[in-house]
């Protein structure tokens, strides 16, 4: 496989994290549209890394994003559970307390 079909599996990758970003009104969705975002990244650090010099530099900071991605989700799941305690609701739109 070459360097396209990376890049093409990465951009589809992102596009369908997009695509949940801005349909779904749901906010757990909303962060896994986030963590698909995050992972068309990493494909896309390791692709060019592969076919790109020989340094492990792709490799480093798709490990950074992988470890920025888990302290995201633990971070946004702990204010989702807070939210749905509060609001008894995970839509973004019913949070409207948060306004004010």
């Amino acid at each position: 496989m070459g360097l396209g079909a990376y890049v093409a599996v990465s951009g589809a990758l992102f596009a369908l994290g997009l695509i949940a970003i801005l349909v779904r009104r749901n906010v757990i969705y909303i962060l896994m549209g986030i963590e698909m975002i995050l992972n068309a990244a990493n494909i896309n650090f390791v692709a060019f890394n592969r076919f790109g010099s020989m340094k492990l530099d792709g490799q480093m900071f798709a490990i950074f994003t992988i470890i920025l991605a888990a302290a995201e989700a633990a971070v946004a799941l702990a204010i989702v559970l807070n939210v749905f305690y509060l609001f008894d609701s995970v839509k973004p739109s019913e949070a409207d307390m948060l306004r004010e």
